[in-house]
């Protein structure tokens, strides 16, 4: 449904290439915490924040960061609709200044809607350290648009640049700037105008007529959703665009529809010639020296696999002392707020149901996740700041070709490290639908750092072997990595299987900008990474992890028929628990688990020890003793983290799946499917394992 807006306010749009900083520019000027990165597709809907010039309060429209408004991905519909169909008096068009000629296509496209525009030429700092000079006033001049030089990261330029937006936002609307085309396509294009302008004197402009003649379908879908064109119009204009299609196939056969492209790109590098200066001595030489290594066959990929390793050894040699400190503080509070909900009032069944079931499992949760991930994802920040990964998902572009999906597939596995519901919105960059739904039904068979805890442990317990120190957090890390990459192959195999199967279809060709490597600043990637994720995820992990544990605390101190459901129900499980190379106590706290992977071994423990709460687990070597008193081998353990690997996705996945897709269908089969792999692959393991003992 179409916003209402009040004819006071003033609303303008903040549009641009992907990865111009325009994000950050909409966080500078609005306060809000609009997720920003180095890499393209960070933002795919519509963000609205508020903005402040003077007394006045000014809406600011976040639009998806697209290369084009052809309507031919979702981030070029949305913009489009946007430009079109909203009530928005002015554009700030944000342009990377170290990449004019690029941008400027972009900007001539809207200019072609409007120009009442002003554009933010972001960047000057990177640009002036790359020995690049632009004409800002020749550049304005051409452009026939205020230009205002600017650098987002230090704030420079943007409130002259919202001054100047306000400015035109207060004067009409500025009728769209003419390019020069060839005769024909002119002639074309005015009949089409001519006949907008019987319809709707606001459609009368030089995009929406190329894009009737371009693309009839796509554009006409847009204009009906305005509600003010008829059917009879809509055929009257799809005529007339067949009759300028077969005019402009007679003239330019077969290649009239690259002409559009074309003259946009001539246009562009005109201008960016003409104002735009570099010495070629500085040209991208540290960014090119750097791709040499990090973009190489035979270099590309081990780096890419070092980085991670060493991420993931930061990530455990700085946690567990932390993770120690903070399970001791957090549980030392358990007495003090038992002793004050006993003196509210509260009977002690209450009390204990309170303390040992949602306190206990929250400050399990707390003490095991916060420390790891407030180290695993400002290195991970750092990185996308850094402009790494979208070298990572250059490099992998090959693999999820050969198994027929998108290169994009490798960023959404990235943003998946660190929490799998990231992950599946992430997805939306991909513009298939089909590599879409590939990419959503795969991303739970990589570790989300929820499921972190439960490997290092077992890592730890069965494979680390008996060395302490940083040598322990090193061959820890290096079977972490390993096990990741388990993870990774299988994602392939069953990416490939899907589109051999039921998302059957050609792998889309991907279009990746390589951004250029900015030296993060690490202020604002520990404040964002620990605000914007590890508080975020943190949150919702409690969230479920409270109410899981009331439901065990229950299971667990309550008894039917004489037996308790916890026992009932491992008991049940235990057949299939043993099939599968583990027991019915492991399989149950997978179960139990389900609102939040973090629980799982707690479970187990509580389970094993006969408990009625859960314990503390601060000393490995109790654990395993534990654990080996109930039958464990390196082979449960094997096992065991196999389905850590591969097994349904946590509740918070799941409804991120559902809102995703829209789909209950899909949203089972993203629950059934890792299940079966995991099933599969752990009742393998253990034959072998058995015949191999």
């Amino acid at each position: 449904m179409k916003r209402m807006t009040s004819s006071s306010e003033t609303r303008i749009a903040l549009a641009g290439n992907p990865n111009v900083g325009k994000s950050t520019v909409f966080n500078a000027l609005t306060g809000l915490r609009q997720h920003t990165g180095n890499w393209t597709g960070k933002t795919v809907a519509l963000a609205c924040g508020t903005a402040c010039v003077g007394q006045r309060q000014i809406t600011l429209v976040d639009l998806p960061g697209t290369y084009s408004l052809n309507t031919a991905s979702p981030e070029e519909a949305i913009a489009a609709k946007a430009l079109l169909l909203e009530p928005i008096q002015a554009i700030i068009v944000v342009c990377d200044a170290t990449a004019l000629q690029r941008n400027l296509v972009f900007l001539l496209q809207i200019l072609q809607i409007t120009s009442s525009v002003v554009v933010c030429l972001n960047l000057m700092d990177e640009a002036e350290k790359k020995g690049i000079q632009i004409d800002v006033q020749a550049l304005s001049e051409k452009l026939q648009v205020p230009v205002i030089p600017a650098s987002a990261r230090q704030r420079s330029g943007l409130k002259e640049t919202l001054a100047a937006a306000v400015k035109l936002a207060d004067q009409p609307r500025r009728p769209a700037l003419r390019l020069d085309w060839p005769l024909a396509m002119q002639r074309e294009m005015d009949r089409m105008e001519q006949q907008l302008q019987q319809l709707n004197p606001s459609w009368a402009c030089p995009w929406i007529a190329l894009q009737l003649i371009c693309h009839p379908e796509s554009a006409l879908s847009l204009l009906q959703k305005t509600g003010r064109l008829r059917q009879v119009d809509c055929q009257a204009l799809l005529t007339l665009a067949r009759r300028s299609q077969a005019v402009l196939e007679h003239v330019w056969p077969s290649l009239w529809q690259d002409l559009p492209a074309q003259r946009f790109h001539q246009q562009a590098q005109k201008i960016a010639s003409a104002c735009r200066h570099q010495d070629p001595q500085r040209i991208m030489e540290t960014d090119r020296r750097l791709d040499r290594i990090l973009l190489s066959r035979r270099f590309g990929i081990p780096l890419m696999l070092l980085m991670l390793g060493g991420v993931l050894w930061l990530t455990l040699a700085g946690a567990n002392l932390p993770s120690q400190w903070l399970s001791c503080f957090l549980f030392s509070l358990e007495a003090p707020l038992a002793q004050g909900l006993t003196q509210l009032g509260l009977p002690q069944w209450g009390v204990r149901m309170l303390c040992e079931g949602m306190y206990r499992s929250a400050a399990w949760v707390v003490s095991v996740m916060l420390p790891p991930m407030a180290i695993f994802f400002p290195l991970f920040t750092w990185l996308e700041e850094l402009g790494v990964l979208p070298r990572i998902a250059f490099n992998l572009d090959h693999l999820f070709a050969k198994a027929r999906t998108c290169g994009k597939q490798a960023l959404t596995v990235c943003m998946g490290l660190g929490c799998n519901a990231v992950g599946v919105t992430g997805c939306r960059i991909i513009d298939s639908r089909r590599e879409q739904r590939i990419a959503i039904l795969t991303n739970s068979f990589i570790p989300c750092n929820g499921r972190f805890p439960t490997l290092i442990t077992l890592i730890s317990l069965f494979l680390a072997g008996s060395q302490s120190g940083w040598m322990a957090s090193l061959r820890c890390a290096g079977l972490l990595l390993l096990a990741i990459l388990i993870a990774l192959a299988m994602t392939f195999l069953i990416s490939r299987l899907l589109s051999a199967t039921v998302l059957k279809g050609l792998p889309s060709s991907l279009t990746l900008e390589l951004p250029s490597y900015r030296p993060p600043q690490p202020g604002k990637v520990l404040l964002r990474s620990l605000r914007e994720k590890t508080v975020l995820v943190l949150g919702r992990a409690i969230s479920v992890a409270a109410p899981a544990g009331l439901l065990l605390w229950l299971m667990a101190n309550t008894c039917i028929n004489g037996q308790m459901p916890l026992v009932w129900a491992s008991s049940a499980l235990d057949p299939l628990g043993r099939l599968l190379g583990m027991d019915g106590v492991i399989l149950l706290a997978f179960i139990l688990g389900f609102p939040a992977n973090e629980i799982v071994m707690p479970i187990i423990i509580m389970a094993y020890l006969s408990q009625g709460a859960l314990a503390p687990m601060d000393n490995l070597a109790a654990i395993r003793e534990l654990l080996s008193a109930q039958g464990w081998t390196t082979l449960t353990a094997l096992c065991t983290m196999l389905f850590v690997l591969f097994h349904w996705p946590c509740s918070t996945t799941c409804l991120t799946i559902w809102k995703e897709t829209g789909s209950l269908r899909w949203t089972l089969a993203a629950i059934a499917l890792p299940a079966a792999c995991g099933c599969l692959c752990c009742a393998l393991v253990a034959m072998i394992g058995r015949l191999w003992m």
